[in-house]
């Protein structure tokens, strides 16, 4: 590599857009190219200049889309200049393939200087051993801070939480407070509100920066303090707490331990994310698929996937034994093969519908004992009125279609038990195991689908051996 040759790329960059995004939010072709011929060459001037000076969301997204024997190199070769703010941004596969080939004398150095939610993020995905190591290598009061957020179980509040915040006295004056926040050094990056707590560090209250600002200096912070806006347990799950900020309008809330005391402060940025992960996890668990990430290989995507796949089989049997009790209908009345399938996939994607939107008022707090009773019947009303619907179409296709509108009523009216099932099982099956503790976003899929294959086999085989008299 020649200087010439870093002059070329780094002129081809500014010669650009500064947006690496193309209009599909995709990270540009031209821009990976440039920055993997950066790599090859080992260019780090073009590297620093071009990739150290992005956001890290963005670095995320370029770590996602360039080559995997890239990523470490790229790491390496920025050095001090690499923001470890970047890994928070990947998928878990991606984060533990780099940070697992990282020095932890590198990964100490440079979780020194970030949050400490973002800290503990990176060091949650590391061997006990690994990060025991390079905790030790910390100061002591940034280690027992990280050492307490890790003892919080995961995806609660205290995981998510800051531990950098302001907390004063409630004697202290308006002008000491902003005193202190001009001379001292440690304070957060940025916050919004100031913590009032007593010698023990027990929570008394909170102040918002705007009311600092408008108020004298000599008046006292007690006398402008508020009660903290529903602080928030360490042990909550995160998911609840993100219900709060979303519920109370939140941008920021204190997270106390078991004795109210202040630990940490959790904020709307860490709040956003966990949103996310949440409807990002319920969409997955909902196709069966577990916490698979695009990043993650083969091997590990086909063991995720293989557990519901085996379940599924399972219930697909059944459903074959159903159709299994009518084979001598079938084989006397062709038309009942061809048409039993209809019933059936109509009852499974109207079950799906009801299912999605229980599972996602479950995750929301917007279904619950209260209202459950009138859900279920607007849902059966639905179910029926469908049923009909589309039991009038299917009737007269498939009397049209074999010239038998004896068979088109058979078929009509299987369709509305089978829809009316499908609404029934859509919302109750969700419901029973919610109540069992169950995650319902996991398992109602499989047991929804068996329930509307059986009903709509059994309901339009049955009938039709009844009424045929076959």
């Amino acid at each position: 590599m020649t200087t010439s040759d870093t002059d070329d790329r780094i002129r081809r960059r500014d010669d650009e857009e500064a947006d690496i995004y193309d209009e599909d939010g995709n990270v540009r072709g031209d821009f990976l190219a440039l920055v993997g011929a950066a790599i090859a060459d080992r260019d780090t001037l073009f590297l620093r200049q071009n990739v150290a000076r992005l956001h890290e969301s963005e670095i995320g997204d370029l770590l996602e889309s360039i080559q995997p024997d890239q990523r470490l190199a790229l790491v390496r070769l920025l050095g001090e200049d690499f923001d470890m703010t970047a890994l928070t941004e990947v998928d878990e596969a991606i984060r533990r393939e780099i940070v697992d080939q990282m020095p932890n004398e590198q990964i100490a150095a440079a979780i020194g200087d970030l949050d400490s939610d973002d800290a503990v993020y990176i060091l949650e995905d590391l061997d006990k051993e690994d990060r025991e190591e390079i905790l030790a290598q910390l100061p002591f009061t940034e280690r027992v801070r990280l050492r307490r957020a890790l003892d919080y179980p995961e995806s609660s509040a205290g995981r998510r939480m800051q531990t950098e915040f302001v907390a004063v006295p409630p004697f202290w004056t308006v002008g000491q407070t902003i005193d202190y926040m001009r001379d001292e050094e440690n304070l957060p990056y940025s916050f919004s509100q100031i913590f009032v707590i007593d010698p023990t560090f027990k929570l008394l209250g909170a102040v918002d920066l705007d009311q600092i600002l408008r108020t004298k200096r000599q008046t006292k912070i007690e006398q402008i303090m508020r009660e903290t806006n529903h602080p928030i347990p360490a042990e909550m799950d995160q998911e609840e707490a993100a219900q709060l900020f979303e519920q109370y309008d939140l941008l920021s809330a204190a997270v106390v331990d078991e004795n109210d005391r202040l630990v940490g402060v959790l904020t709307i940025d860490d709040v956003v994310d966990v949103i996310h992960e949440e409807a990002d996890e319920d969409i997955k668990r909902l196709g069966g698929v577990g916490d698979e990430e695009l990043s993650d290989n083969v091997i590990s995507t086909a063991r995720s996937r293989f557990l519901w796949l085996l379940i599924n089989l399972a219930t697909a049997m059944l459903s074959a034994s159903v159709i299994g009790l009518f084979d001598a209908s079938i084989e006397k009345m062709i038309a009942l093969a061809v048409l039993m399938p209809i019933v059936a996939s109509m009852g499974g994607n109207a079950g799906t519908q009801t299912m999605t939107v229980t599972v996602r008022a479950l995750a929301t707090r917007d279904l619950d004992i209260y209202n459950a009773g009138r859900i279920i019947r607007r849902e059966a009303g639905v179910g029926i009125l469908n049923g009909v619907i589309f039991a009038t179409i299917m009737g007269a296709i498939a009397g049209s279609w074999f010239h038998d509108y004896q068979l088109g009523g058979v078929i009509a009216a299987a369709m509305i038990i089978n829809l009316m099932a499908a609404a029934l099982a859509g919302i109750l099956l969700p419901l029973l195991l919610d109540k069992m503790g169950a995650d319902p976003a996991i398992a109602s899929s499989v047991f929804v689908t068996t329930v509307t294959d059986c009903t709509g086999f059994f309901a339009f085989l049955g009938i039709a051996t009844w009424w045929f008299g076959i």
